[in-house]
Order: structure tokens, then C-alpha cells, then sequence
């Protein structure tokens, strides 16, 4: 099994092939091992951990709802947010006609925010509306579910930044310390046994449904 960890930058595709008159770059742009895939997706224009594997059944439990593995976001909003919107984050919004699950949220800092390198292209910027930064964990990964989600409670997303995901094995989750944008690694021998533990439970759990069946 082939597991990377990449901190995708801004303005890069979840994909390796170059989409035909599109101006974001893609995967290919970075990593050139052969046969690995995303698992989960990341939008064009956010950042952060991007898991690629070359194991099926890997991309499957990651991204499955069913499995909730907490996926955890920095997020830099337009306005200060107020414990009332946080709240509303936490029980879950409507979301194109449906409601987010509960999640967690709670408030970074104002303005500066996490210690990050500069994006590049850099944020718009207004002097006179204040920005803030939230970390948001999330158990589901709907479409810019995360910018529709801040939007939903007048906090509109500026920058976004996926930090970690969960395996729910009770370690720390698989995260992109030490990794500048653009930079990947092989996850390490103890990690690796974290995701093989995770897909064996999975097999396991898979054919017993199916002899009960």
C-alpha cells in the first residue's frame, strides 16, 4: 500500500489530470508517484491535507459518512464571530436544503490568526470589515460544505485550510506539521500500521454483514 500526505496548495485541483482550458493546476504539478489517488477532495481553492493512496478500500473508508472520521479546519471568516453563530455551527445549519451534522467550533484569534505562510494569491483585504479565525471539525464532507456552512451563519470563508483527519482509533490524527504547501511525504511505519488496522476492521466488519445476509 502507497499512503502520502500532501499539504495541497492554493489553486490546485484533487485530481492529476490538467482539467482543458481551466486555470488551476493539478496533483501532477507535485507528487510523481504512479497510481495514487485522492482520497476525499479538497476544492481549488482551499488548502492543507490531502490523504493519496493507491488502496481502494482506503479512499473508501475515509470518505464514506457513515464512518464520521473528523476532518479539521482552520478557517479565516469575513467578520468576528459571535458565540451565537458558533452555536449555530455546532447544531448544524441548512445546507442546500438539508442540515449539516453537529460539529465543533470554537473560536482562534482575531484577524492574525495561526501561524501560516502567506497564500499566494493573498485574501482580499478590506480595512474596514474585521476578519477572524475559526477551527471547525466535521464528520462529513459535502460539497464547500464548510464555506456554505459560515455563509449560512453571515461569516462568509476567506481562506480555508484543512489540518488533520481523524482515524477514531484513539492516536493523534494524521495532520501536515512540518509540511510547507506543496510538499508531501510517506506516512510513517507506525502510521501506516494505523491504516491497515483501519481497513482490516473494515473487511472484517464488511463480511460479517455479509454472512448475516
Amino acid at each position: 500500500m502507497i499512503t502520502l500526505l500532501l499539504n495541497k496548495p492554493y489553486g490546485v485541483l484533487s485530481q492529476f489530470t490538467p482539467e482543458e482550458g481551466c486555470r488551476w493546476r493539478c496533483l501532477a504539478d507535485f507528487v510523481k508517484v504512479p497510481e495514487v489517488y485522492a482520497a476525499g477532495r479538497l476544492d481549488a481553492d482551499s488548502e492543507g491535507l490531502l490523504l493519496l493512496t493507491n488502496q481502494g478500500l482506503l479512499q473508501q473508508q475515509l470518505t464514506d459518512p457513515r464512518f464520521g472520521h473528523w476532518r479539521s479546519y482552520w478557517v479565516q471568516v469575513e467578520g468576528l464571530a459571535n458565540p451565537e453563530q458558533l452555536e449555530s455551527l455546532r447544531n448544524g445549519v441548512i445546507v442546500q436544503g438539508q442540515r449539516t451534522r453537529p460539529a465543533k467550533a470554537v473560536f482562534l484569534s482575531q484577524a492574525d490568526g495561526p501561524p501560516l505562510p502567506e497564500r499566494d494569491p493573498p485574501i482580499r483585504y478590506r480595512a474596514s470589515i474585521p476578519t477572524s479565525w475559526l477551527e471547525l471539525q466535521l464528520r462529513e464532507g459535502r460539497n464547500r460544505q464548510v464555506r456554505r456552512m459560515t455563509a449560512a451563519v453571515g461569516l462568509p470563508t476567506l481562506r480555508l485550510m484543512r489540518r488533520s483527519i481523524d482515524l477514531m482509533d484513539g492516536q493523534p490524527p494524521l495532520n501536515i506539521n512540518g509540511l510547507s504547501p506543496g510538499e508531501w511525504r510517506e506516512v510513517n511505519p507506525a502510521e501506516e500500521k494505523r491504516l491497515f488496522r483501519l481497513i482490516s476492521s473494515r473487511s472484517r466488519t464488511t463480511r460479517g454483514a455479509h454472512r448475516r445476509g
